[in-house]
């Protein structure tokens, strides 16, 4: 299957890829990822999607506290969502989006990349 099969299956990135595509198609390119961060969260928000920011994971090790990983946007409860502002969404970029499902315990993440002339998204699974 390929990804372009596997995101028409999945109502909710399909709804997280729709209200990107009205972000970019609002703000455009040229901006910080924070920003384009706060703009999705407000359009899936007022869409009637729930969206935590900014959430931490912590790894341990044995008991030990042995680094942390800190996720864009968790949407639903189930999607690890990365922004990206970048000409391109690179391997360095799904292997980020991997530890955090690793981390997370979720299975799937989507990368969506606002800085190239269209928006670029990628859904990366465990």
């Amino acid at each position: 299957m390929n990804a372009e099969s596997a995101v028409g299956r999945d109502p909710l990135t399909q709804a997280v890829i729709g209200a990107a595509f009205e972000v970019a198609n609002i703000m455009g390119r040229g901006f910080l990822e924070v920003v384009y961060r706060k703009a999705l969260t407000h359009e899936l928000r007022s869409r009637g999607v729930p969206v935590r920011e900014e959430v931490e994971f912590k790894i341990d090790y044995k008991g030990a506290s042995v680094g942390r990983y800190v996720a864009d946007m968790i949407v639903a409860d189930g999607l690890i969502v990365e922004i990206k502002a970048v000409d391109a969404i690179v391997s360095a970029h799904v292997g980020q989006t991997l530890n955090y499902l690793r981390a997370s315990g979720l299975n799937t993440g989507l990368i969506l990349n606002f800085g190239s002339s269209r928006l670029g998204f990628k859904r990366v699974t465990l």
